[in-house]
């Protein structure tokens, strides 16, 4: 990675990992597994090849194939083969929030790069900024990339290229929404209500659930049973109406002496019209802090 003139060796490294179930195919007939063969259609005696028999190639419109090897990808004259060539740095909340992609921990990768990692850690904490720049990972081409500092470590955050982001135009309500400030204040209330929420406290409950079906088919025992759904007795239609019962709800799962944060003053109900968006992006959202967002 350059910083300046200053370059500083380093592993990159996954910041998540997968939690959900892996499954099998099987033959539904028998349980049978089915297996993906890899064979070469040209053996008139095909045997399933192991990796090491597999590359790569690019099938020309004539229908040729162009073989490609690693090395060959390897060698390509780019600056950012094995460098993280940075460009400019932004403020984290200028990204919109659909340009993050795969987050990765960047370790300095020998004790003579602790300085300079450090260095380029500090420099962007204080600045409050992220560094733009560019790397080729094999298989995948030249990438985009923010790296920003989180606590001790440096995180690198895969961007989308700007030309791969669609428009937010056709996601937009269509038409003129009539809102009141009673509406509106329902809304802030319930937010208050449920106070800030701490990300360490979630978790995939599908997972759970997934895990604990197959554990009792393992065993033979009787799968759990789903909880009866809550129904309202009457239906709930009323916006003003859906808003203030969930605020209760909220205020009872909490308890009454539950501390509520006032997101602004009722004021007397008035009607305003929202306004369209414009056509261009105005989502914003911060990096993806070590890949807890929820990727």
């Amino acid at each position: 990675m350059t910083f300046g003139l200053v370059a500083i060796p380093v592993q990159v490294q996954p910041a998540t990992h997968s939690h959900k179930v892996g499954f099998r195919q099987i033959h539904l007939d028998d349980g049978g597994r089915v297996r993906n063969r890899r064979i070469c259609e040209l053996e008139d005696d095909p045997h399933p090849l192991g990796m090491d028999e597999i590359g790569r190639a690019w099938e020309a419109p004539d229908g040729t194939l162009v073989p490609l090897s690693d090395q060959e990808l390897d060698d390509l004259p780019l600056p950012t083969a094995k460098t993280v060539e940075i460009s400019g740095f932004v403020e984290l909340s200028e990204i919109p929030g659909e340009q993050f992609g795969t987050p990765y921990f960047l370790s300095p990768q020998s004790p003579a790069a602790n300085k300079p990692y450090v260095l380029m850690r500090e420099a962007l904490a204080r600045a409050g900024k992220g560094a733009v720049g560019k790397m080729a990972m094999r298989g995948t081409g030249e990438t985009l990339a923010v790296i920003h500092a989180q606590g001790e470590v440096l995180v690198l955050q895969r961007l989308h290229w700007p030309d791969e982001l669609r428009s937010a135009d056709d996601a937009r309500p269509r038409g003129d929404v009539d809102l009141t400030e009673d509406e509106i204040q329902a809304a802030l209330d319930y937010i208050g209500v449920l106070g800030d929420l701490d990300m360490e406290t979630m978790h995939d409950e599908y997972a759970a659930a997934v895990q604990d079906l197959l554990e009792a088919k393992a065993a033979h025992k009787a799968p759990p049973m789903p909880a009866a759904p809550e129904r309202e007795a009457g239906g709930v239609t009323d916006l003003m109406t859906a808003l203030q019962r969930a605020t209760e709800q909220a205020r009872a799962n909490r308890g009454e002496d539950a501390d509520v944060h006032h997101m602004g003053e009722r004021t007397p109900a008035k009607k305003t019209a929202a306004k369209k968006a414009p056509a261009k992006k105005t989502a914003k959202a911060p990096a993806n802090r070590g890949g807890k967002r929820a990727g």
